[in-house]
């Protein structure tokens, strides 16, 4: 082979890069990002029924300032609705950590506490006590509750007998609701409180990024279980390779954002020719009775920069939402 003709796709690459005209061919959106002004809340009249409104589709609070370690403005990445099997759910699941279960229903909680009312009456379960403020209905046989799950639209019902889930109860649950959709749920007005938890946040410590999940460990690891084995199934992308539920850890194999992005010019003079994975263990730490924070550590000898950190939990949190 002519050794002429080998350099020709590095002498390509750089003769296109440099066709560009300063600012670009395309419309540069980063600048749209950090041009935007913020304008006056709307302000519905005083005399609207309360009762009517609330957030149907809460805007949740961004953590950081969206500025990359280089200095420059870069805007966040939309998660893609398409990515995995995780958009692929169930209206009704189940969840499991050692001895404890579950079942998450895809509707708020506002939706779900009639039709847990509905279960208990036609059930004969003999309904002792009902709290639609906390979500609880006591009943001769069991203790059936409803609160906000982790994912927002989420709830987790239970039906515990002295703290140990009755498995018939959850299986009666489950046919229950598998029965009905999400679109034909009444809502309470008087459970609707239950899904104003505050939801989690990826925020900036020193410089490291973390998770903050208002949840206990157990809930969030078995939840980010089920999740993490639905979406990350991609082959030398994105792929679970072990959980520990004792250790309320992953170890998942996952393209950084950094080695995605190399440019031509970064590949040709680098040892590793094609963009590679590399390991790293999303680990979950107890922070509180109703906290969690949810790490990613490097378990392997590439580099692993706050860059790709941040990209990889906001990539998880995701998930969760």
């Amino acid at each position: 082979m002519n050794s002429a003709l080998k350099w020709l796709p590095l002498v390509a690459a750089i003769a296109l890069a440099g066709c560009a005209r300063p600012d670009g061919y395309y419309h540069d959106r980063n600048v749209d990002y950090a041009e935007a002004r913020g304008s006056s809340p709307l302000v519905l009249p005083e005399t609207r029924d309360s009762q009517r409104y609330r957030d149907a589709m809460p805007v949740p609070e961004a953590a950081g300032d969206f500025r990359a370690p280089d200095g420059r403005f870069r805007a966040p990445s939309p998660q893609p609705l398409g990515a995995g099997r995780a958009v692929e759910r169930d209206f009704v699941e189940r969840r499991d950590i050692g001895r404890d279960s579950w079942l998450v229903i895809g509707t708020d909680p506002g939706s779900v506490w009639p039709q847990l009312e509905d279960f208990a009456r036609t059930r004969g379960l003999g309904v002792v006590a009902s709290d639609s403020s906390r979500g609880v209905i006591e009943t001769q046989q069991a203790r059936l509750s409803v609160r906000q799950g982790l994912r927002a639209g989420d709830s987790e019902v239970r039906c515990d007998q002295g703290g140990a889930p009755v498995a018939a109860c959850l299986e009666a649950l489950e046919q229950y609701f598998g029965a009905r959709s999400a679109s034909a749920s009444s809502s309470s007005l008087a459970a609707q409180r239950l899904a104003g938890e505050e939801r989690l946040r990826v925020t900036q410590q020193g410089e490291q990024w973390v998770v903050q999940v208002p949840l206990d460990i157990d809930r969030t690891w078995a939840e980010l279980s089920h999740q993490l084995e639905l979406d990350f199934t991609v082959e030398e992308r994105r792929e679970l390779l072990e959980r520990d539920p004792e250790a309320h850890d992953f170890l998942i194999s996952y393209m950084t954002v950094t080695e995605r992005n190399r440019n031509p010019l970064q590949i040709v003079f680098s040892p590793d020719v094609r963009q590679m994975h590399q390991q790293i263990r999303l680990v979950l730490e107890s922070a509180g009775p109703e906290q969690t924070v949810l790490r990613a550590e490097n378990a392997s000898e590439r580099g692993f920069s706050p860059e790709d950190q941040r990209e990889l939990l906001e990539r998880v949190a995701g998930l969760l939402r």
